[in-house]
C-alpha cells in the first residue's frame, strides 16, 4: 500500500479557537481538515508546515508543541499526519487551496464532516482547548 507522510496545523486563535479548512478538490471535496500538506524530501516536519501554511493560506505560523501523529488507511494509501499546535503571526489569510475556512469553539468541533484521519485528533484537542 502506497504511504504518504504529511503535517498538519492545528492553529488557534487568542479566544482558544481552532482553525478549520474545507477541500475545494479532489474525492473528498467538501471534507473538513486541518490545513497541511505532504512533506518533501530533506525538511522537518516544521519546515514542510511553514511551506504548506505560505501556499495554502499566504500565511505566517509560529509552530509550537507537537500533538499527536495520526496513521490512517484510506482505500488507496496510508496516511501518517505529524500534527502541531500552531499560532499565525499576523491576521491576514487568504484560501489559496480552499473552498472555505472556519473557526471553531470547541463545542463546535464536532459540527463538520471532518476526513476520516482528521477525526482522530479531535479527541486529543479537546483535552488541550
Amino acid at each position: 500500500m502506497k504511504q504518504i507522510e504529511v503535517v498538519a496545523a492545528i492553529l488557534r486563535d487568542g479566544e482558544g479557537r481552532v482553525f478549520a479548512t474545507q477541500r475545494g478538490y479532489g474525492e473528498w471535496k467538501d471534507w473538513w481538515e486541518f490545513p497541511g500538506g505532504k512533506m518533501e524530501p530533506g525538511e522537518t516536519p516544521k519546515e514542510a508546515l511553514k511551506r504548506e501554511i505560505r501556499e495554502e493560506l499566504s500565511a505566517e505560523i509560529e509552530v509550537g508543541t507537537f500533538l499527536c501523529t495520526v496513521e490512517y488507511d484510506y482505500p488507496k494509501f496510508h496516511l501518517t499526519m505529524h500534527c502541531f499546535l500552531c499560532s499565525l503571526l499576523s491576521d491576514a489569510m487568504h484560501l489559496n487551496e480552499h473552498e472555505a475556512a472556519r473557526w471553531l469553539r470547541k463545542e463546535e468541533l464536532d459540527s463538520l464532516r471532518w476526513l476520516p484521519a482528521d477525526t482522530q485528533i479531535l479527541e486529543t484537542l479537546k483535552k488541550e482547548i
